[in-house]
């Protein structure tokens, strides 16, 4: 399927058709900025991560835009924002949490602990709770193999050595979070 877009003749997309925000624009041309002009694709996680902090999540459209304002083929950036699980392509918790699962976490306890979060959340992997807090994600190394169990909240929270109590201290700090600005949804 082909999501066609009108583009203007700078190379992005008339101002109407645009779902990304002109501070976004400015914050992905500051990427742009970082790489050579005829290298514009090395934006591409910048960009994704952009207009998913602004959008809450990257939609099939947000990347036929970020495909148009960076000259690529949409499938080439579909491709980033599948490869990395960084990247929500539908709609997450306020929290989402991503689990190691690799190696040489499973081996030092990464698996109980990711069922451990399934059973007390009462979802699987790439579900949300009913409340739409959690979203629980099973991730890949994430670098910090000594230090497992090892999670990450939003993909910028780092939470190592997570056993069961320090699992249910995690989930009850971000409640109460949650709670002191007023509802379960939206992003942190």
């Amino acid at each position: 399927m082909s999501l066609q877009m009108p583009i203007d003749l700078a190379g992005g997309l008339q101002p109407a058709q645009r779902q990304l925000s002109e501070s976004a624009y400015r914050q992905i041309d500051k990427e742009l900025a970082k790489y050579p002009a005829d290298q514009k694709q090395s934006a591409v996680m910048g960009a994704l991560r952009i207009a998913q902090t602004e959008k809450g999540y990257v939609s099939p459209a947000l990347e036929a835009e970020i495909a148009a304002y960076l000259d690529m083929a949409p499938m080439a950036v579909h491709e980033v924002a599948t490869f990395y699980n960084m990247y929500d392509l539908a709609p997450a918790g306020r929290y989402k949490i991503t689990v190691c699962t690799n190696l040489p976490c499973a081996l030092r306890s990464g698996g109980q602990a990711a069922e451990y979060l399934k059973a007390k959340l009462g979802v699987g992997f790439n579900q949300t709770t009913d409340d739409g807090m959690f979203t629980l994600k099973e991730g890949e190394c994430m670098g910090a193999c000594g230090d497992s169990p090892v999670m990450l909240v939003n993909n910028h929270r780092m939470c190592s050595f997570m056993s069961n109590d320090r699992i249910d201290a995690l989930l009850e700090e971000l409640r109460v979070d949650a709670a002191s600005k007023g509802d379960a949804h939206g992003r942190a």
